[in-house]
C-alpha cells in the first residue's frame, strides 16, 4: 500500500474510534507534556491546516520559539472548536489540506498522527489498534529519516530495537531494547511515560535521552 493510502486508511481508522470518545476522555492531559487530548487532536488539525504567515506571527509572538508558537497556536483552536468539531475539520483536511499541510511529506504525517493517536490512546489506558503495516513503516521512518519536530532519529542511536509483536527489527550492535511497536513508536518520539513497558539493557541509554529533550510538544 502506498504511504498516502495508508495515511488514509489510518487517519479514517482514527477517527472511527475517536468520536466515541466522551468529554472526560478528553479534557485527560495525554502524553504530550502540558497537553490535553483535545489540544492534541487541535494539534493535529493545525498541522494540517496552519498558513506560513500565520505560523510565523505566532513565532514572533513567542520571540522565535517555535515550540511556543506551536502550542499556542494548538491551544487556541481547542478553545474555539469542540473535539466533535475538530474531528469534522479533520475528515476534511485528510482528503485536502491547506497551508503548510500540502507540502509536509504523507511519511512524516502518518508518523506525526500515529505518535499523537498514541498520546491520546494510552493517556485513556486503552490499546491502541493501529495495523502493523502503519507501526512498522513509522518505525522505518522514525530510525532512517532526521525529524526536526521529533527526535526520535537522534533517540534511537547505536541501540538495537526489537518490536516484539510485528517482528520488526534494527540495529545490529549497542545495548538492546525491545517491546510492542507502538510502545517503542511513542519512546523513540520522547515520551517517557511508555518506558516500564520496554525492556533490556538499552532501556536506561533511552532513559537518559528522553531526560534531555531537543523539543517539546510536537
Amino acid at each position: 500500500m502506498s504511504v498516502r493510502k495508508l495515511l488514509r486508511h489510518n487517519d479514517e481508522r482514527f477517527r472511527g474510534i475517536a468520536r466515541g470518545f466522551g468529554q472526560d476522555d478528553w479534557s485527560r492531559p495525554s502524553l504530550c507534556d502540558r497537553w490535553t487530548n483535545h489540544q492534541v487532536l487541535a494539534h493535529v488539525v493545525v498541522g494540517l491546516s496552519a498558513s506560513p504567515q500565520s505560523i510565523a506571527a505566532a513565532m514572533i509572538r513567542h520571540r522565535g520559539s517555535f515550540d511556543g508558537a506551536n502550542a499556542a497556536m494548538a491551544t487556541a483552536l481547542a478553545a474555539k472548536c469542540s473535539p466533535a468539531e475538530l474531528l469534522d475539520e479533520f475528515e476534511r483536511l485528510s482528503r485536502e489540506p491547506r497551508g503548510v499541510g500540502r507540502y509536509f511529506p504523507s511519511r512524516l504525517f502518518l508518523g506525526d498522527h500515529v505518535t499523537h493517536e498514541l498520546d491520546i490512546v494510552f493517556a485513556l489506558d486503552r490499546e491502541p489498534n493501529i495495523s502493523e503495516e502503519a507501526l512498522v513503516f513509522v518505525l522505518n521512518t522514525q530510525v532512517s529519516v532526521p525529524n526536526p519536530f521529533v527526535p526520535a532519529y537522534r533517540n534511537s542511536r547505536g541501540l538495537r530495537l526489537r518490536a516484539t509483536d510485528v517482528g520488526w527489527r534494527h540495529g545490529d550492535r549497542g545495548p538492546a531494547v525491545e517491546g510492542g511497536a507502538a510502545e517503542l513508536v511513542s519512546v523513540l518520539g520522547s515520551r517517557v511515560q511508555e518506558l516500564p513497558r520496554l525492556r533490556g539493557d538499552g532501556v536506561a541509554v533511552l532513559e537518559s535521552r528522553l531526560s534531555h529533550p531537543t523539543r517539546t510538544g510536537g
